[in-house]
């Protein structure tokens, strides 16, 4: 399974093109991998046979698992005697538990290594299978930490947590309290009520799995500024045509919002950051993503690559383009990679101001809200007066295990300057 993303862990087989014994030449399609972005298709390395798929089409597959078995024509020797790794057979302990359908995909992964495991919370170990199976099923860190674990020093075993689901995850809205209190947790049974029955799409599913992993990784901090617009309303107003008559693009208020962002990290790089462990990773490239809504409803984030680096004819270019695969579902795995802060448009939408969920592993995302005429009191030189102003809010979610109060605030402070300070005088 290639990887298709720094931050994509696996991806599902959507189908395969080609089949066992089949033939293929270099840079055919042997099958076509979905992830929580864009789908994407696997071309051959080079020319040969299709020996054995080894994993199924609609099985979610970690990155670097082994999917497929390939006889390479150009090497010597034949297939069973060439260097393709085969993949490791489960142990016989993991291959007696029978698991119900909703996790069953993810214990498929058997390269968990000890290594890798981590403790959640005092004396609670996690193993990488029991995480993954634990993220499936939308299972916080604090909710394993509740589940009595019957493995070597009360370890969590991957029995337990299949137990744990069958019977309904009991411990789901479990408070810690003092063992003095006797105090019990209430078996809670909620009533969801009836209707019709809307099955998530896979996007719909991933997407899930990604917020809820992010609002469950990162605490959610939001810091709030009110910019007043008027200056590049009215610029955008007075040139928008000549824009699109020399450049043919259409000149949109996303381009402007990218280029204040981006001066706005040169100025505070660390907000450009990601959390590796103990150690944060300031990002040298500032990629800038565009949460944009697909015709499903569903939002997929393209990225405006090295976005300081482009002048306005280039940011509205790129920015088209993107918005415009998005629309057509002509978005590639590329178009999706790298991004390194990140800008939900609320506005859009109508709405005054929004709260958006980090995109991991990112430390902050932007949202902007609807730009709105109000009466406003400015300060004169000759006094006070009461003028029609064109307001937006802009709110900033950040991780505040990387970045602080401070650094938010100074950040934010510095978007809403550059797009209130706007060069009206400006030429393209």
């Amino acid at each position: 399974m290639p990887k298709m993303g720094e931050s994509i862990t696996e991806g599902t087989i959507i189908n395969w093109l080609v089949n066992e014994g089949d033939s293929f030449e270099e840079g055919d399609i042997l099958c076509e991998v979905a992830t929580d972005k864009v789908d994407n298709e696997v071309p051959a390395p080079t020319s040969g046979t299709m020996v054995e798929q080894v994993k199924a089409a609609q099985e979610v597959v970690p990155v670097g698992d082994v999917i497929a078995i390939l006889n390479i024509s150009k090497e010597k020797g034949s297939s069973k005697k060439s260097k393709t790794t085969k993949k490791a057979k489960p142990s016989t302990k993991e291959t007696k538990k029978k698991v119900q359908p909703s996790v069953s995909r993810e214990t498929k992964n058997k390269k968990a290594k000890p290594s890798s495991a981590f403790t959640v919370n005092k004396n609670v170990f996690v193993s990488p299978l029991v995480e993954s199976i634990a993220r499936n099923n939308h299972i916080s860190y604090e909710e394993l930490a509740r589940i009595p674990g019957t493995g070597k020093e009360g370890r969590l075993r991957k029995s337990d947590l299949f137990t744990y689901i069958e019977e309904g995850r009991p411990y789901k809205f479990a408070q810690p309290v003092p063992e003095v209190s006797g105090f019990q947790v209430p078996d809670l049974k909620f009533d969801k009520g009836t209707g019709k029955i809307v099955e998530m799409d896979r996007m719909r599913q991933m997407i899930s799995d990604h917020m809820v992993f992010s609002a469950t990784t990162a605490p959610h901090v939001t810091a709030y500024v009110e910019a007043d617009l008027t200056e590049m309303v009215q610029w955008r107003n007075a040139n928008k045509v000549a824009f699109k008559e020399k450049f043919k693009e259409k000149l949109t208020f996303t381009p402007l919002f990218i280029e204040a962002v981006a001066k706005a990290i040169q100025d505070f790089p660390m907000i450009n950051s990601s959390l590796d462990g103990k150690n944060i990773i300031v990002k040298e490239e500032i990629n800038i993503g565009m949460a944009t809504a697909l015709p499903s409803g569903n939002l997929i984030v393209p990225v405006v690559k090295e976005a300081d680096q482009k002048d306005l004819k280039a940011l509205a270019e790129n920015t088209n383009e993107l918005v415009g695969k998005a629309r057509d579902n002509k978005l590639k795995g590329d178009d999706t990679k790298g991004s390194t802060f990140t800008i939900s448009n609320v506005g859009t939408f109508g709405s005054l101001m929004g709260t958006p969920i980090i995109n991991q592993p990112e430390a902050a995302i932007l949202a902007t809200g609807i730009i709105k005429k109000r009466a406003e009191v400015m300060e004169r030189e000759d006094g006070d007066s009461i003028e029609v102003r064109h307001m937006m809010y802009l709110s900033l979610s950040f991780d505040h295990r990387i970045v602080d109060g401070y650094l938010a605030g100074s950040f934010l402070r510095r978007v809403a300057d550059n797009m209130e300070q706007f060069d009206t005088k400006r030429k393209f």
